[in-house]
């Protein structure tokens, strides 16, 4: 289709998907924040940030007179693997000492501003870790040890700061172990609380809170489990706090009368060496808590007033100042509504990270006494705001019941389509499949909206955000029930007359590359499909996942070898012939998680069938691109993509190359 422009009005008319916008690829690539932990360290303001225009690496940053400034310049790269998907991959004291997990060999590093960093964990090819904080003299870790055994060994350690264990002269010091899994160490006064799980949970799933004696040789010989865990119901625990001493507080999502179970805030008086019952602080039909995929996330900030700033989630996120002692709230007015989360507390100073429908994400800086919110880094956006999309809580009913959805409808301060023409629209399926969209202003959305390509971004049963029952809509039925609730929201979307029938496709990446590729080949919705980094095959993927995820599908498809059946029916690739809708795939060469050879065997699978296809491999890429060549080119060609296949003209962008 050729795109003409003629202007009516003062507006210039132009086709869907044809608008021009100052929204090109590389502003997506390098518009976009990803700061993964913040602190006060002194009267400084440090950070970690993702820098896209250095190969993503992870830099670890502070406020600079004018600009921020990089503490740790290249190749130093700030990430932890522990569980794959790390978390609290560095700290610091407030002498301004740093101590952090350098992604190349996963060894703890401390590092002073100006300085070399010297490694003070051994050399060691097989060992990461994470989750790292600052306490009782010592630094304390999750470790995770890859020996001979198929299941990884982790345990929760404590790391000399003076470097002898690097040196030889001392040990890292293995305070527990005995489960698959643990997170969040909290020592205080002798005392360690954490959270373990083991296959086939996962945190989310049931995850105990456990607390235990610290015994003269540093190691915890027994434990109590305080909450969480299988019981009457699952309950999973996150987040222990020491709010004041032999005062445990802590997150589960505890079942309580009249509402679905929802993480929310507990407390537990701890005297020697003995836990009291738990109570709930606040019962609340709204979620202070999310999945676990990053150790060390954290939701809630104990406040130097006895009270608690939590974020409470219910579809989109909210501030509130929680009083323990008459169990009340007050929300906080904020444009913060989404990926919200607290990242360090200092005198009634809490520094935040997240955005909002209005404002994109950011690092921030609220002063709970005055309500007042400063953005320290990111939170503004240098584009003029008629091009970005006010995205719009949607929910359609379905077979599974209703699904929950932020719709962004394209967007023009001086473009409109003809008369009866209705856009294009692009389905986009989040991953994990736990994982929550909460229709914040998105540079990614406005890529699209801003050229007259209308965006859904859709909250299917299992997403998080919603409650358990929400999510455990999905148990038992990935591939079925994602398929079922993302076709309904495209349906919906187009019954009510906002998008064309025939021009919708679909987007995912990982576990959303799967609800992708089950979506164009068991539903006629979709025109098209993108596929970045998406599972095709069940059993190859637990033949070749890693191991935080190795029994993930004993819950959402069946355990095996019992349910081998189920793997097989609901993978496309076990039925090539139902592929037939055109897509595009993206892949990165180094996936640990959704390796290759899956999507080389789509990509085979789509030239047997002679269905219009492409295939874009990045040399070097993970699960999750990072860098900016890779994140440019990835949008670049899913414009192209739809532009081919959807009939209409994407300028600025070169073909896809079909074959």
């Amino acid at each position: 289709m050729s795109a003409t422009s003629h202007s009516v009005g003062g507006m210039d008319t132009l086709p869907y998907g044809s608008w021009p916008s100052p929204i090109e690829p590389a502003a997506v690539a390098g518009g976009t924040l990803r700061i993964g932990g913040a602190r006060f360290v002194g009267d400084e303001v440090w950070w970690n940030e993702g820098i896209p225009a250095e190969g993503g690496r992870s830099a670890l940053m502070r406020e600079g007179a004018e600009n921020a400034e990089v503490l740790l310049p290249a190749p130093w790269n700030v990430r932890s693997r522990v569980h794959e998907y790390g978390g609290g991959a560095w700290t610091a004291d407030d002498e301004g000492t740093a101590y952090f997990v350098e992604q190349s060999d996963q060894r703890v590093y401390r590092f002073r501003p100006g300085g070399v960093p010297q490694p003070i964990t051994p050399e060691a090819t097989n060992t990461a870790y994470g989750d790292l904080v600052l306490a009782e003299g010592a630094l304390w870790a999750v470790r995770e040890v890859h020996g001979d055994a198929p299941v990884p060994e982790r345990d929760i350690v404590t790391i000399p700061l003076d470097g002898s264990a690097a040196s030889g002269s001392g040990f890292v010091r293995s305070v527990v172990a005995g489960s698959d899994f643990v997170a969040y160490p909290a020592p205080q006064d002798g005392m360690l609380a954490w959270i373990a799980w083991d296959h086939p949970d996962m945190p989310w799933d049931a995850a105990e809170l456990r607390l235990g004696a610290i015994g003269a040789d540093g190691a915890v010989a027994d434990y109590r489990v305080v909450a969480g865990g299988h019981g009457d119901a699952d309950v999973a625990a996150l987040q222990p706090e020491w709010t004041a001493p032999g005062e445990l507080t802590f997150l589960a999502d505890e079942p309580a009368p009249g509402r679905d179970q929802r993480w929310n805030l507990h407390r537990v008086r701890v005297s020697g060496g003995l836990a009291g019952e738990p109570r709930a602080i606040l019962s609340t039909d709204a979620d202070t808590g999310g999945p676990l995929w990053n150790v060390g996330t954290r939701w809630y900030a104990p406040l130097p007033d006895g009270r608690i700033l939590a974020v409470q989630t219910n579809g989109s996120d909210q501030l509130a100042i929680v009083d323990p002692a008459t169990g009340s709230e007050e929300l906080l007015a904020s444009p913060l509504t989404g990926n919200v989360l607290v990242r360090h507390e200092r005198d009634g100073m809490v520094l935040l990270t997240g955005a909002g429908s209005t404002v994109p994400g950011g690092l921030w800086l609220l002063d709970v006494a005055g309500h007042a919110l400063e953005s320290l880094r990111g939170g503004q956006s240098s584009l003029d705001d008629a091009y970005l999309p006010r995205p719009r809580a949607l929910t359609v009913p379905g077979p599974n019941g209703p699904v929950h959805a932020f719709d962004y409808p394209p967007t023009h301060p001086h473009v409109r389509a003809p008369e009866g023409e209705l856009p294009p629209y692009l389905l986009l399926v989040h991953g994990g499949p736990t994982a929550h969209s909460s229709g914040t202003l998105s540079l990614a959305a406005a890529f699209f909206t801003s050229r007259g390509i209308g965006v859904l971004d859709v909250n299917y049963g299992g997403s998080t955000g919603y409650g358990r029952a929400y999510r455990e809509r999905l148990n038992g039925g990935w591939g079925v029930t994602d398929v079922q609730d993302v076709a309904a929201a495209a349906s919906g979307l187009v019954e009510a007359g906002l998008a064309d029938g025939a021009r919708v496709a679909i987007k995912g990446g990982s576990a959303g590359g799967w609800t992708v590729l089950c979506a164009v080949a068991d539903t006629g919705v979709f025109a098209a499909g993108i596929s970045r980094y998406g599972v095709a095959d069940l059993r190859r993927l637990v033949a070749d996942t890693h191991d935080f995820e190795a029994r993930y599908l004993d819950g959402l498809v069946g355990p095996l070898p019992e349910a081998e059946q189920t793997y097989i029916d609901r993978s496309p690739l076990s039925r090539p012939e139902t592929l037939t809708t055109p897509l595009l795939i993206l892949q990165g060469s180094e996936d640990p998680v959704v390796p290759p050879s899956q999507s080389e065997a789509l990509r085979d699978a789509m030239a047997a069938n002679g269905v219009p296809h492409a295939y874009i491999l990045f040399d070097g890429e993970s699960h999750g691109f990072r860098r900016a060549e890779t994140l440019e080119r990835a949008f670049a060609s899913e414009l192209a993509f739809l532009g081919e296949v959807l009939g209409f003209d994407a300028p600025g962008v070169q073909p896809v190359g079909l074959e």
